[in-house]
């Protein structure tokens, strides 16, 4: 197996890649990383989060140079892992929409790269020479994430004993990411909403108008439908959110990556221990490829790095024991050719629906997926969906 870092719009060359190394009966060639091919955060910045996050001084100068670090040696979508049908799909679309300044929704379980897509879309777009301002809204107390997104006035409450830049103004000119969007308050929808609308906002305390030209990318986990239909979302942020969804797919939809991934989680841990591991046993890929991965790359990479600290010579061996507890309550096992497992699957669906991807009644509600991402896998499993009126 060669080492391949699929990126959009470009794709590594195969010139550039290092000679597979040979195949055993029992092992397959893991390969060496592309050397160009940087981690995703130096020591360095991780210390630039954390006192950026921590501390009221400079706020705006903090996250601003915190997201020029972070760009330096990477852009586009070359940090996106991944030569599957599915995946390119995504990229295609997150590739058209960079250039355009319309709000992104980004739809997908935990651990399925959310904030990598929205990273390289920032990076490919005209606002990349400004900063990312990436928010959480889960992990933010609901009492302070006014205060951090729109900033605050001294003493506009106790312990405000300064000014404070809120996330919004430091995005001015670039992009702002809300990740986890539908765990914002009530109060703070109104709030994002009238931002969407009118591009302004008053710090908190404050009387003046500010005006912010950001751009919005917002991601969930979350069926905001569902949402907004149980009453915990407003209908019209949805709408104002919802300019260009893209669905990122779950692992288990894109098991042909697993072994690019592990190729690269293997090269990445393999630094930092001091160890080179040049195979994986069969049975292990095996295994990899037959789990369901509920917590998606994040969970793959749990267990890479797991199996790096534990290993001794060169192959890298998957203990059975590290995928049995998170299987006990996940889905089931991918079928074992799943391309035209999904795509028997899929056509089926639309076959019922006559069609119809989006609805209530609409296939992508039927196979619990946003239709986004339902629209990506029927372009790249080549499905003429109007066939099914």
């Amino acid at each position: 197996m060669s080492t391949v870092f699929a990126s959009i719009p470009t794709a590594v060359s195969p010139a550039s890649l290092p000679s597979p190394l040979p195949l055993t009966d029992n092992v397959v060639s893991i390969g060496t990383r592309s050397r160009s091919h940087r981690s995703f955060t130096t020591p360095a910045v991780e210390r630039a989060n954390v006192f950026a996050f921590e501390t009221a001084l400079d706020v705006k100068e903090e996250l601003i140079a915190l997201s020029r670090a972070e760009d330096v040696n990477r852009n586009g979508f070359g940090e996106i892992i991944g030569d599957s049908p599915v995946l390119k799909g995504v990229l295609a679309l997150a590739e058209k929409v960079a250039s355009w300044d319309s709000t992104v929704l980004l739809l997908g379980e935990t651990g399925t790269g959310k904030e990598l897509v929205a990273r390289a879309i920032h990076r490919s777009s005209d606002r990349a020479h400004k900063p990312l301002i990436k928010v959480n809204c889960a992990a933010l107390p609901s009492e302070l994430i006014a205060s951090e997104l729109f900033g605050h006035e001294k003493g506009a409450f106790t312990g405000a004993m300064q000014q404070r830049i809120g996330r919004f103004e430091a995005a001015n000119g670039g992009t702002i990411f809300l990740d986890e969007i539908a765990e914002l308050s009530p109060e703070i929808q109104v709030s994002l909403l009238r931002v969407l609308q009118e591009k302004e906002f008053e710090r908190v305390g404050g009387n003046r108008t500010i005006r912010t030209d950001v751009r919005v990318i917002a991601a969930t986990n979350k069926d905001l439908r569902q949402e907004v239909a149980a009453g915990r979302f407003r209908m019209d942020l949805f709408f104002r959110l919802n300019v260009f969804p893209i669905g990122v797919p779950a692992l288990r939809e894109r098991v042909d990556d697993i072994p690019l991934l592990v190729n690269f989680f293997a090269g990445r841990f393999g630094e930092r221990c001091g160890k080179q591991l040049t195979h994986i046993e069969k049975r292990s890929l095996s295994a990899l490829r037959q789990h369901s991965w509920p917590g998606n790359v994040r969970e793959l990479q749990n267990v890479i790095e797991r199996c790096m600290i534990l290993a001794d010579g060169d192959v890298l061996r998957i203990d059975p024991g590290m995928l049995i507890s998170e299987c006990q309550s996940s889905p089931a096992p991918v079928n074992a050719h799943p391309q035209s497992h999904r795509k028997s699957q899929i056509e089926a669906v639309l076959r019922e629906t006559r069609g119809k991807v989006y609805g209530p009644n609409g296939a992508a509600a039927r196979l619990h997926i946003a239709g986004t991402t339902l629209d990506s896998q029927i372009a790249a499993l080549g499905i003429k969906k109007y066939q099914f009126k």
